[in-house]
């Protein structure tokens, strides 16, 4: 098992993860045989059970104060095949101009007990990882300037976000 180093990046941390082991059909697993069990969603496309965990909305700090008027970004976590994920990120958009929108794919890299579940993508020429543990979503990437692009007045997608018990309320 690759533990991280405190001076190592996350991006550069996943990376080192995925590279170090052995890939299957699941992308990096470390001792689990979670892959095995599957579920049919309604394309009849079977999901690993690392996709079937991380589906469901995430939402900033600031969503919990969304009525007292707190900017937050949201993100939208949807299946798409038997190993990779849809991501939409959306920013408040009731009360003035949204300040981040994304819309992507992200394919399983591995998963362990100490990272988590890791999804990567290839985003404006630099790899962008999107990291599950427990009820955390992290996205991070190794050039964090290149998830600048989906944000304004110099916002970023990179950022901490709260998997959220009930649906996402937009406003």
């Amino acid at each position: 098992m690759i533990k991280p180093s405190s001076h190592r990046s996350f991006a550069t941390t996943a990376a080192v993860l995925c590279a170090a082991t052995t890939i299957s059909m699941t992308g990096c697993s470390y001792g689990h045989n979670e892959h095995v069990s599957t579920t049919v969603n309604r394309a009849n496309v079977t999901q690993t059970p690392a996709v079937q965990k991380v589906v469901g909305d995430y939402a900033s700090e600031g969503y919990a104060k969304r009525t007292q008027g707190n900017d937050w970004v949201a993100v939208t976590v949807s299946p798409d095949g038997a190993s990779a994920i849809n991501i939409k990120v959306r920013a408040r958009s009731d009360i003035k101009k949204p300040t981040c929108q994304y819309d992507g794919k992200a394919t399983l890299m591995g998963q362990d007990d100490a990272h988590g579940i890791i999804f990567q993508s290839d985003i404006n020429d630099s790899m962008a990882f999107f990291q599950f543990k427990g009820d955390t979503l992290t996205i991070d990437s190794q050039d964090k300037y290149a998830l600048n692009y989906f944000c304004s007045g110099g916002g970023s997608i990179v950022g901490e976000y709260q998997k959220l018990a009930e649906k996402l309320k937009l406003h």
